[in-house]
């Protein structure tokens, strides 16, 4: 009784501590994340996106996130030259408390976006996903107060929780719609919605469960020329998740530093906010058909003692692979 009684302490504690899903600050290169609405919507025909972060690297591996996406057209001989039909595969893993707790998720959605005119500049999409999640505590690897002595690590939380593993699966379902204009072809506008966990998942552990909240996702973003040789992209999200929030907004300055090659290598300089938490300045790199992208955030909250104003160590990489006789379409650019 004394044992069920202590994990299901542990796991309400936890639950709340996990009131809202795991984070990138780069949200605009983790597009499959984002929205199942993004699947296809990019010039070319294959996208391989992979993104790694590494939150409070002071604090042993007290978060460390990462996902790998591959997303494609299908069908684009068999429906309208302006309408966009994609398939997206996503897997995505968040460990936290040095790798005690464990969620690993794989994911298959696709989205359909129908041009909205003849030219295919304006396209309204709506999209579904599927994931199966898996959740592992593994208790033997978290400590306690009432363990800590002189002489290292005992008491009578380590009695209670040895050789005990939690684990629990369960299938989620989530949707999105989003809109994606220009006015020309060397600018582009999105705006849309997407909303996870729409079915509530349950997690439950040894008798006790806990009801998944969704979480609704508003983003938008897009980019424009400015000068010669140079375009602003913009982007900001807004997430809600029971009683949790966040709001990012930003963007980054895009200027080219060669043009000798076929595909011209550019640099990325710019900042994102996460409203009352973080200042996240960005660099990124493109060459050829890869984007490398690097953020760092700086926390600003009252969480700043703690941390030290250390935030999040945050690494993207995607690959577009494009043919070269292929027409580009209107998309936004991640």
């Amino acid at each position: 009784m004394k044992k069920a009684l202590l994990i299901w302490t542990f796991l309400a504690c936890f639950t709340q501590v996990q009131a809202q899903d795991p984070h990138f600050s780069q949200f605009y290169a983790s597009p499959l994340t984002l929205s199942p609405a993004f699947a296809g919507k990019f010039d070319g025909n294959l996208r391989v996106a992979g993104i790694h972060r590494n939150q409070w690297p002071s604090i042993n591996k007290a978060f460390v996130t990462t996902s790998a996406a591959v997303d494609f057209r299908i069908m684009q001989g068999s429906i309208a030259e302006n309408d966009t039909w994609g398939v997206g595969l996503m897997a995505f893993s968040d460990q936290s408390a040095n790798g005690a707790v464990k969620f690993n998720f794989g994911s298959v959605g696709t989205a359909f976006h129908k041009g909205l005119d003849e030219e295919g500049y304006h396209q309204i999409g709506a999209a579904f996903q599927v994931t199966y999640a898996n959740m592992l505590i593994n208790t033997t690897n978290l400590k306690f107060l009432d363990q800590l002595t002189p002489y290292g690590f005992t008491g009578v939380t380590s009695e209670v929780f040895s050789n005990t593993s939690l684990q629990n699966n369960y299938l989620d379902f989530n949707a999105g719609v989003l809109y994606n204009g220009s006015s020309t072809d060397q600018n582009n506008f999105y705006a849309g919605v997407s909303m996870y966990h729409i079915n509530r998942p349950r997690q439950e552990f040894t008798g006790a469960y806990f009801i998944l909240n969704p979480r609704t996702s508003i983003h938008a973003g897009g980019y424009f020329p400015a000068g010669q040789t140079g375009t602003v992209h913009v982007s900001g999200l807004l997430s809600l998740q029971g009683k949790a929030s966040e709001a990012l907004i930003g963007g980054a300055y895009q200027f080219i530093v060669s043009e000798e090659a076929e595909k011209p290598t550019s640099v990325y300089v710019g900042s994102w906010m996460r409203l009352n938490d973080a200042f996240i300045p960005y660099v990124g790199l493109e060459f050829g058909s890869f984007r490398l992208g690097a953020t760092y955030d700086i926390n600003t909250s009252s969480l700043k003692p703690a941390s030290q104003g250390r935030g999040g160590i945050e690494l993207s990489l995607i690959y577009i692979k494009k043919d070269p006789e292929s027409k580009g379409i209107n998309c936004p650019k991640f």
